[in-house]
């Protein structure tokens, strides 16, 4: 139990316990609980400190969403069809919250959650231009308009923000590092968030597997130097966290790929022997996702899109 002092104030009819002093405050969060006690007939008024208080009482009540550490909102998303993932993170203080790899069938559940857990989303970031599903960014820029899409630079595709290697996307206390990682695509970017020990790698590199090379500026070469140059290269703790998963499997380590991925383990002439050999299907998506996808949310949508989107 840390060692404060604890203030009385009351609010309403309600009396509430909390620490006086600024490193107090800091420490109460996650430590001791609130306690409140019923004062029957007593009708308080805030003063300036006490209203201080109650924003801080707040800011502890949005905390509680981030979960055990109380300072980063969360969250893994499933779109069932492609499989794919989406990941809302956001900061609890500020509340400033992106998503990353939205999908258009699932913008609504997306929009609600964020309405939900009271956050203001100011970034819809795409790791790269799709094959196989649209991007939710359209529909939630029409939902929530403060809301701006991301995408790299290098993709070609429209947006209000376009990264490269090198910049950071900042949200609250938060930033995440874009990592050019091409290969399955010229535009892929790896997301890293450091003081977390977290990245999102989209298609670069998926659990036990790596995204397909053999279209949309596809290279075995180029894919094999960006996953063990800039994903790789990461302290080997790192969660990483893929666009998509067809096991079952939400995460993984940097350690555990370097070790276990059958695919990235090998050299690179064994590795673009392995991709070249794969015979993949042609995606059932791609002739509608990718026309919609590189206008990433700025256009309206093709009248087709919107059909299958709530079909």
């Amino acid at each position: 139990m840390a060692k404060c002092l604890l203030r009385v104030f009351a609010m309403g009819r309600t009396k509430i316990c909390l620490p006086t002093n600024r490193e107090a405050k800091a420490t109460f969060c996650g430590v001791i609980p609130t306690v409140a006690v019923q004062r029957p007939g007593f009708e308080g008024h805030l003063d300036t400190q006490e209203r201080e208080h109650c924003m801080y009482s707040q800011y502890k009540k949005m905390a509680t969403f981030a979960g055990k550490g109380n300072d980063l909102i969360f969250r893994q998303l499933l779109e069932y069809k492609s499989f794919t993932y989406t990941y809302l993170l956001a900061d609890p203080q500020t509340k400033e919250a992106i998503l990353i790899d939205p999908v258009i069938e699932m913008a609504e559940r997306d929009v609600k959650l964020v309405h939900d857990l009271g956050l203001n989303l100011i970034y819809g970031v795409n790791t790269h231009v799709h094959a196989d599903h649209i991007t939710g960014t359209g529909e939630i820029k029409k939902k929530i308009p403060t809301c701006k899409s991301v995408i790299s630079k290098v993709s070609e595709a429209l947006a209000d923000v376009k990264i490269k290697e090198g910049d950071k996307i900042k949200f609250g206390k938060f930033e995440l590092e874009c990592r050019s990682t091409p290969g399955h695509t010229n535009g892929c970017m790896t997301y890293v968030l450091h003081n977390k020990g977290m990245a999102f790698t989209g298609d670069a590199l998926l659990i036990r597997g790596c995204g397909r090379t053999d279209f949309q500026q596809g290279s075995a070469e180029t894919l094999y130097r960006s996953v063990h140059e800039k994903i790789f290269s990461l302290p080997p703790d790192y969660l990483l966290f893929p666009a998509h998963d067809y096991t079952g499997q939400t995460s993984t380590t940097v350690e555990e790929e370097k070790k276990c991925n059958p695919r990235l383990t090998k050299t690179m002439p064994e590795f673009v022997k392995i991709m070249k050999e794969l015979n993949l299907p042609y995606p059932k998506q791609i002739d509608r996702a990718l026309p919609a996808n590189m206008i990433c949310g700025l256009q309206v949508l093709p009248e087709e899109a919107k059909t299958d989107a709530k079909a």
